[in-house]
């Protein structure tokens, strides 16, 4: 079994560790901020004896070798992640699997916000890791992808069980839920969870993780494909990426 350490690193980025409840090792999920990644683990007697990126973002694999260097973790990640100058030991892609503690993880084609982002879904236990792709009531911004390739990574998220747990990168949750009101959407949901949202922001409380049914109940940017959400966007009739790409634009100005 699996347990799933979750804590602050930088200014709003999430640390994760992954232990396995059977031995003293851990899987580090991106590496936001070495040093507080490598005393969280030190505390908990963890060894990181691996480390998976979602993407190659500084804020993401800035602090592989030195987690590296202390605890000899093996390094997994997408192309990019290379190219960009931080080490891999192993090149993974999207389509293949991986594993760890006996679980099987599927590895996703979430690009849109970099080229090569993936995202990485542990299947029997039903949660996912999204990096930078999703976000509670938002997703990231397009630096490098299209709306088109960005689009194409959410549906495969929204084809996911819907009490899929979702573990996004960064705390984002209050500033999304300002846009999502600026929008004036008709969705009882939403403001509901707008509401929820500013309860626990104000009590200092993650919202993170969510989960894929929650999101697709009230995050504009998993809902583009439907038509209400458009006509109200005064989009009627255009593709759905498009109208992902509309809303996306909304944002980058907000």
């Amino acid at each position: 079994m699996l347990q799933i350490l979750q804590f602050k690193c930088l200014k709003d980025n999430y640390g994760f560790l992954i232990k396995d409840l059977n031995t003293n090792k851990a899987l580090c999920i991106d590496t936001p901020d070495s040093g507080e990644i490598m005393a969280f683990a030190k505390k908990n007697n963890l060894i990181i004896s691996e480390v998976w990126n979602t993407h190659w973002h500084a804020d993401h694999a800035g602090g592989n070798q030195a987690i590296k260097d202390e605890f000899g973790a093996v390094l997994k990640g997408p192309e990019e992640v290379l190219k960009h100058g931080f080490p891999l030991d192993e090149v993974v892609s999207p389509g293949g699997t991986l594993s760890f503690g006996g679980h099987m993880v599927k590895i996703l084609n979430l690009g849109g916000h970099t080229l090569g982002q993936i995202g990485y879904y542990f299947i029997d236990l039903g949660f996912v890791f999204v990096g930078d792709a999703l976000f509670v009531l938002g997703c990231g911004r397009l630096f490098e992808g299209d709306a088109k390739l960005a689009w194409g990574g959410l549906e495969v998220l929204k084809t996911l069980p819907h009490e899929t747990l979702v573990y996004c990168a960064h705390e984002y949750s209050a500033a999304n839920a300002r846009f999502c009101e600026s929008l004036g959407l008709s969705n009882a949901e939403l403001a509901a969870r707008i509401t929820e949202i500013d309860e626990l922001t104000a009590k200092s409380i993650p919202t993170v993780p969510t989960t894929i049914g929650i999101e697709l109940k009230t995050n504009p940017f998993l809902l583009a494909d439907y038509e209400n959400l458009k006509s109200e966007l005064g989009q009627a009739g255009k593709p759905d990426f498009e109208i992902y790409g509309y809303i996306r634009g909304l944002k980058d100005k907000f």
